[in-house]
């Protein structure tokens, strides 16, 4: 099938290079002429795992070409997946849908062609796009249909290739069959594809972000808890998580969730529930908990470094909203170094990919460094920020000869309090307990682990496991 992809952002560039590898021949489209040029030359504009090596094996094989011409590639192609960025809209939070109509402008759809949305968009959005193309070519046959994305930064050619469902809004059984026959000559099974109607599917990709969202507030609340009342917070993520009715997924403490998806699909989603008269609670106080907990972590690197951050070098690892990506969109490290400053602090930072993207966010006062211990020479305290497998396998004693005060925080739980604590430093991890004693909001772990039992399959015998939670957060 001949394919047009309009967008060539994280989600276009990934469609796109998976279906060119699955046999199809691909055409990705841009208006930003400099970037389908670099695109041309082999280079990428983003960083995810596995993906520069997909895109030079699609161009190697004229599967994969990138062009600025839309128009004259939709007007060959069968099938148009739209997959434009959607901003959220000034302070209400509603999405920019203008990339979105203004590729439909731009295309020409030739008889039978299958518009496919990738973008996330509101409910609703299909109709538009229907009625706007039949104002445009009132002779035209075509349909449209909802297909949102839900591929994880970091793993996204995984999640396309073996997805946990394929969700299909369409009001015809022509454009069903053309994009679910897509999906299952991939060698998806034809059970994970779920087809509903256009508007559900639309409905469906804020649903689970909002869901997906309040899992992480809720765990980020009750690290708290467990900071005020001396409990670990990886214990008590393991104990519901290993619940099937709530799973163990999205339970991991941490600095408040950020990104590209989070935190723009809760606001469009407060933002129709109001719009429709049915008010999002849930999701409104999740956005105002991650707009807390994105504030209060300078607050409790201050506390753990003596109370005063004024003139301290503060080493900050890790910058993008997660592992895996060079994403900086609403980045938890923004809201973090904005607040370090203003609290006195100097501020070094290192991040494996996201220095760049980081540079134009972050004040000008920040200083990059090249490797994770150039970052912490000199510093009072070092702050994993993001959890890059790189910085489970610090050389710890040479950490603590850079640094100025061995002060290592933890803001993703990821080491081992003994093996740091052993190194002589002061390990600080969020939501693992306090106590009168304690002069901050972190405690180093210093209890036994506890320990569960489950009944052995099929055996009838008891097996014991140990909660580990340094482990379970650095899932």
């Amino acid at each position: 099938m001949r394919i047009a992809i309009i967008g060539t952002g994280y989600v276009g560039l990934v469609t796109g290079a998976c279906f060119a590898q699955a046999g199809h021949r691909v055409t990705c489209v841009d208006v930003d002429q400099p970037k389908i040029n670099l695109l041309n030359k082999g280079k990428m504009p983003i960083y995810e795992p596995g993906l520069s090596e997909l895109i030079t094996k699609g161009r190697q094989q004229k599967a994969l070409d990138f062009s600025s011409d839309a128009r004259a590639v939709a007007a060959s192609t069968e099938a148009v997946f739209l997959a434009v960025g959607t901003p959220s809209s000034g302070q209400d939070g509603s999405a920019d849908l203008t990339n979105l109509y203004e590729a439909i402008r731009e295309i020409a759809l030739q008889d039978g062609c299958l518009v496919v949305i990738k973008s996330t968009v509101p409910v609703g959005t299909g109709e538009e796009v229907q009625r706007l193309i039949e104002r445009l070519r009132p002779e035209l046959d075509f349909d449209v249909a909802s297909n949102p994305e839900f591929l994880r930064a970091g793993c996204a050619i995984q999640d396309f290739k073996m997805p946990d469902r394929v969700v299909i809004g369409a009001d015809s059984e022509r454009a069903l069959d053309a994009l679910s026959g897509l999906y299952c000559a991939m060698g998806i099974e034809p059970t994970r594809v779920v087809a509903t109607q256009r508007r559900a599917a639309e409905l469906i990709k804020y649903a689970a972000n909002g869901f997906l969202a309040t899992k992480i507030a809720f765990i980020n609340e009750i690290a708290d808890l467990c900071e005020k009342v001396d409990a670990r917070v990886g214990d008590v993520a393991l104990g519901i998580g290993l619940d099937c009715r709530i799973g163990r997924q999205f339970l991991n403490a941490g600095p408040g969730f950020g990104g590209s998806c989070f935190p723009k699909d809760a606001r469009a989603l407060a933002k129709a529930g109001a719009e429709h008269g049915t008010p999002m609670r849930i999701i409104e106080a999740v956005l105002a908990s991650n707009e807390t907990r994105k504030r209060s972590i300078a607050a409790k690197i201050r506390a753990a470094s003596g109370g005063d951050l004024q003139g301290k070098t503060i080493a900050l690892l890790g910058l993008t909203f997660k592992a895996g990506t060079d994403d900086m969109r609403e980045a938890p490290s923004i809201d973090l170094v904005q607040a370090l400053v203003e609290h006195g602090a100097i501020v070094h930072a290192y991040d494996p990919v996201g220095i760049e993207r980081a540079k134009p966010l972050l004040p000008e006062c920040v200083r990059y460094h090249r490797t994770a211990l150039d970052a912490a020479s000199g510093a009072a305290a070092a702050v994993i920020v993001t959890e890059w497998d790189e910085f489970r396998h610090l050389d710890l004693a040479r950490l603590k000869r850079r640094m100025a005060a061995p002060l290592l925080i933890d803001l993703k739980n990821m080491l081992s309090a003994e093996q740091v604590t052993g190194r002589g430093f002061k390990y600080c991890a969020i939501g693992n307990g306090t106590s009168p004693t304690r002069d901050h909001a972190f405690k180093v772990w210093s209890k036994p682990r506890a320990t569960a039992y489950r009944t052995g399959e099929g055996t009838g015998r008891r097996s014991s496991i140990s909660l580990n939670s340094k482990v379970v957060a650095a899932e």
